[in-house]
């Protein structure tokens, strides 16, 4: 009967980040089959700096991950005042990470391209796309960084809905900013033709949107009681969160980072092999639904856990949790892998790059369950604050085997980029390991009697 309610406390909490996940994945899709009709140099063009898209998200999320922890746990000790004084830490951190991130992306956006290795083909639109959807950074941050003050008090229903607000937006600006006007079905459809410049504005009008309403739902939410006592900066609080989100940062930083890495060494392998892996890698997500949905549960109950120094629940809540992801991504691999090349033609009708595509979807498929306990861990040590050993092994994983091995792949053995992606399914499962094995041993459990 505890398991059972466990897992409905889980599933309760999951619910909400799993359906957030699909529909990022729906949006993701839709852009993805929208530029791809433009042909493969329009997927080129976008998929060379979403590396570094990427990393300008992950550093937002990362600094909330800190704030999400500090609540988690101050809620798990029925702590009102330190919850109160944590959420309202992440307005000031949203102010000073969002400026930060959109005065350094538009002061790199005219030379991205060509640090990135892109075919000189490309460039232009490229660096246009990154410019546009750099603009709006500062509500983009609001999105991620405030959704994790709210996810720290258990309020997961809040984030899925503006993401669903902003999904809609941008698909619906798509169609009419990307393609010229035209008849389906004897109806006169308006257009703007921009093409790839019409994506990336419907992205950042989305973030714009979702960025505004995000802050209404946060001042308003009660807990935080901004009515009442207005924003106050706390230092001492505002420091705990960042000692917890700064490691995180570093290593989405060195994730990411190893991305843009293995995307430039990527790129050197032409337009068709780099648009395979871009639409390869954008298909994939659908597939990583279940792992992060259930991230998001694993690290507000076990940030409750150590707020209520309860070591017990720390581990049934992780096992709970890794079991349902790992049952759940082995049925995803195994459909990734019988259908790997209907999900590719959804997106380009470039046979080379259906084939190509299909192929390195073969290969990952068979690691999805590990891969899915590794973001289970990563949500585990998030929650409890222990984010200094994640970063040193995303670290060694992730330059020391990813990027160094396709490096050798690519320049030393001149192998394809099937070899690519082998690299990338071993970086994965060695983190898993290491996480596993820190998680095993117990070396976080002095965190119970801080």
């Amino acid at each position: 009967m505890k398991h059972q309610h466990q897992i409905k406390s889980i599933c309760y909490l999951a619910w909400p980040a799993i359906v957030q996940e699909a529909l990022n994945v729906v949006v993701t899709y839709v852009d993805t089959a929208m530029v791809g009709a433009l042909g493969a140099s329009a997927s080129a063009a976008v998929g060379l700096t979403s590396t570094v898209g990427w990393l300008v998200s992950s550093v937002a999320v990362a600094f909330g991950v800190g704030v999400l922890s500090v609540c988690a746990q101050a809620d798990g000790a029925h702590d009102t005042k330190r919850l109160k004084l944590a959420g309202q830490q992440a307005f000031f951190m949203t102010l000073i990470v969002g400026l930060a991130l959109t005065v350094i992306c538009l002061c790199i956006s005219p030379y991205l391209p060509t640090w990135l290795n892109g075919d000189p083909s490309i460039h232009k639109d490229a660096s246009a796309y990154f410019m546009i959807i750099s603009l709006p950074l500062l509500l983009r941050s609001s999105v991620l960084i405030l959704s994790s003050a709210l996810r720290g008090v258990s309020d997961m229903k809040t984030p899925m809905m503006i993401n669903l607000y902003m999904n809609l937006i941008n698909i619906v600006l798509n169609f009419l900013l990307i393609y010229p006007s035209r008849e389906i079905y004897g109806i006169l459809i308006p257009g703007a033709g921009l093409g790839v410049i019409g994506a990336a504005t419907a992205t950042a009008i989305s973030f714009s949107v979702g960025g505004i309403l995000m802050f209404i739902r946060y001042y308003r939410n009660p807990i935080f009681d901004f009515i009442q006592t207005g924003f106050h900066y706390h230092a001492s609080v505002f420091k705990d969160c960042l000692r917890i989100g700064l490691p995180v940062v570093l290593e989405r930083s060195v994730i990411c980072l190893g991305q843009v890495a293995f995307s430039s060494l990527i790129a050197k392998l032409g337009v068709i092999q780099f648009a395979a892996h871009t639409i390869a890698i954008q298909a994939e997500q659908a597939f990583y639904i279940p792992g992060y949905g259930f991230q998001s549960a694993a690290a507000t109950m076990v940030g409750n856990a150590v707020g209520e120094q309860n070591e017990k629940k720390v581990k049934q809540v992780t096992y709970l949790i890794c079991l349902l992801t790992f049952v759940l991504m082995l049925i995803a691999g195994i459909i990734l892998f019988i259908f790997a090349e209907n999900l590719m033609s959804l997106f380009t009708p470039d046979p080379q790059v259906i084939a190509l595509g299909a192929l390195v979807l073969r290969i990952v498929s068979v690691s999805e369950p590990i891969y899915g306990v590794l973001v289970i861990l990563e949500g585990t040590f998030n929650g409890m604050g222990d984010t200094k050993a994640p970063f040193a092994y995303s670290l060694f994983t992730m330059w020391g085997i990813r990027v160094l091995g396709t490096w050798i792949m690519i320049n030393v053995l001149h192998l394809s980029l099937a070899f690519v992606w082998i690299m990338m399914v071993c970086d994965n499962v060695a983190r898993c390991f290491l996480l596993s094995r820190r998680f095993l041993q117990g070396k976080w459990i002095y965190r119970m009697n801080r």
